[in-house]
């Protein structure tokens, strides 16, 4: 009977999560076409993209968010954002927090139906894992854009942690703070793993959703620091908070 609920809540989930897509895409479509002239850091369907992951909270009865600390964030600033990486829900956990900035995310989400194509239209950086033509392209932009005052989202670990584990940092994040003197954003999520594992369609019944926002830190704290060390230095403080918030 387990078994039975747990594949019922998950057809659920998946048809809520695809079906308000689709219904919110030619609203996220008239956003892009009437900002287009004037938003060209695309702030204002970023927050769109926002509202429909609050939306996909709120249709989803199992799942409870705690959030703490977002009251560390300056919201006029810009930040090399780093977090732990458990499962696919991370990615709407952390749209509710409504920070603006770019995701780096790899390239075959931006063909999902949809979601792929807000992603598309919203200007997030498409990356091809193991081409270095592709590494050096995402990094060009990702300056770019963070010159311009759009925070940077990245997940270091580079995929999710089939455990919940975290997982060495790599160090394409840190490269960027240490070339922009931008400050770094570090975020831990915890209770994500078990709600959606890592290769698989089922969702769990886990309550409790933990986002854990620290300390930035500036560029002053890190400077002169090579990219390998400030990625050690950042992975212990996520690692540290993330045994202290698992549920």
């Amino acid at each position: 009977m387990r078994k039975f609920w747990t594949y019922l809540y998950s057809v659920w989930f998946w048809i809520e999560l695809f079906g308000t897509s689709a219904i919110l895409f030619p609203a996220a479509l008239l956003i892009w076409i009437v900002t287009m002239p004037f938003d060209s850091r695309r702030y204002y369907l970023h927050q769109f993209s926002c509202t429909w992951s609050n939306l996909a909270f709120w249709l989803n009865p199992l799942w409870r968010l705690n959030v703490s600390g977002k009251e560390k964030i300056d919201k006029k600033g810009t930040y090399v954002i780093v977090s732990n990486h458990q499962s696919g829900a991370d990615i709407l956990v952390l749209f509710t927090l409504r920070l603006h900035f770019k995701w780096v995310a790899k390239r075959s989400l931006f063909f999902v139906p949809f979601l792929g194509w807000n992603m598309a239209m919203n200007r997030y950086i498409a990356l091809r894992r193991g081409k270095k033509s592709s590494m050096h392209k995402m990094m060009e932009r990702a300056k770019r854009d963070l010159l311009k005052g759009n925070s940077m989202m990245i997940f270091p670990e580079g995929t999710r942690s089939r455990d919940g584990n975290l997982q060495p940092f790599k160090s394409g994040a840190f490269h960027l703070a240490l070339d922009t003197h931008i400050p770094i954003l570090p975020i831990v999520i915890s209770g994500t793993s078990e709600a959606i594992r890592k290769g698989g369609y089922l969702i769990s019944k886990q309550h409790n959703l933990r986002v854990r926002i620290l300390d930035p830190i500036p560029y002053e704290d890190y400077k002169g620091m090579e990219p390998k060390e400030l990625a050690e230095v950042v992975h212990q403080k996520i690692e540290k908070e993330l045994t202290v918030s698992t549920p």
